[in-house]
């Protein structure tokens, strides 16, 4: 199992799928970086603003959270701020489910490493959830369980002066700066866990049997799925981590629907998110996020199943 040659293929796809997922992430994140510029939380805020009433609120709530790339340390003042400006509860909820399971750096990993079919799919039953969520949680009356926290905001970096009437490339230097400056601070703050999911990945590829794979989460398993979704939350560090890994057990045999619910239940609701929750929601609340979360994982992970089965 532990021979010269097998280290050697381990390590080859440990460096491939390392230098893949470098390539994806930096080019992923200056993209996402140049998005920022464009729409930013402020600019959000007004327009949800104007957006107050029936579910086309929440869908555009939803449509939101879905282009901002922000981590949890980032989507939760945002999420109080847009509760403090006065945007509704429900819309707010539909945001902040959407932010960590359909912002753009999860869905272009997964476009890349999944492929289109499976991407288009994630989507089309994660949108709709999240409006969903929003509204119901509205509708039962769980306001009440946010916690009255005060936002701090940091020191925003001094803007660059521009000239009167700037060109179109003057206007956009500065932009293409800004989006360097965060795919660089991004990079930095996931390097560690670009290094842990390819290296996770190339020791299942390499070391873990194709047929322990199959029969503990193979098409016959009967209780991969629910068990995906559980064990996604304390073992999900970041998407850097669990979509390289998740990609690896597809390859290796594990069933589609179990790996979406391993990514969905560890990207809704990882524990360092659940820990800064905490800080906002009250238990009620957390305890029915949680709860959400995993059956949202579980509805999607055997819907997948099915889909993938029916030649969808």
């Amino acid at each position: 199992m532990f021979s010269t040659d097998n280290l050697i293929e381990v390590a080859g796809f440990f460096f491939y799928l390392l230098g893949e997922l470098l390539l994806l992430f930096v080019g992923i994140s200056f993209l996402v970086g140049l998005l920022q510029e464009y729409v930013n939380p402020e600019a959000i805020k007004n327009y949800l603003d104007k957006k107050r009433i029936g579910a086309g609120g929440n869908v555009i709530g939803a449509f939101f959270g879905s282009l901002t790339p922000f981590c949890t340390c980032s989507t939760i003042p945002i999420t109080l701020g847009l509760l403090k400006s006065g945007i509704p509860f429900g819309i707010t909820m539909s945001f902040f489910f959407a932010s960590p399971l359909l912002n753009p750096i999860v869905v272009i990993l997964m476009l890349a490493l999944f492929g289109i079919q499976m991407t288009a799919i994630y989507v089309a039953i994660l949108f709709p959830t999240s409006v969903i969520i929003g509204l119901l949680l509205d509708k039962f009356g769980y306001e009440k369980e946010i916690k009255s926290v005060k936002v701090v905001k940091d020191e925003e970096e001094e803007a660059e002066e521009l000239p009167e009437n700037p060109t179109f490339l003057q206007k956009l230097r500065p932009r293409l700066k800004n989006a360097g400056r965060f795919a660089i601070s991004l990079f930095r703050q996931v390097i560690v866990f670009l290094f842990l999911g390819a290296a996770i990945g190339a020791f299942i590829y390499g070391f873990v049997p194709e047929e322990f794979i199959v029969r503990v989460a193979g098409p016959e398993s009967k209780f991969s799925i629910p068990i995906a979704s559980v064990i996604g939350i304390p073992m999900y560090v970041r998407e850097a981590t669990i979509l390289p890994i998740s990609s690896v057990l597809i390859d290796q045999g594990m069933n589609i629907g179990a790996v979406m619910a391993l990514v969905i239940g560890g990207t809704g609701a990882s524990l360092p998110e659940l820990t800064m929750l905490n800080t906002i929601f009250k238990k009620k609340l957390l305890i029915t996020y949680i709860i959400i979360v995993i059956a949202v994982a579980i509805f999607a992970g055997y819907l997948f199943n099915i889909l993938m089965a029916a030649g969808i």
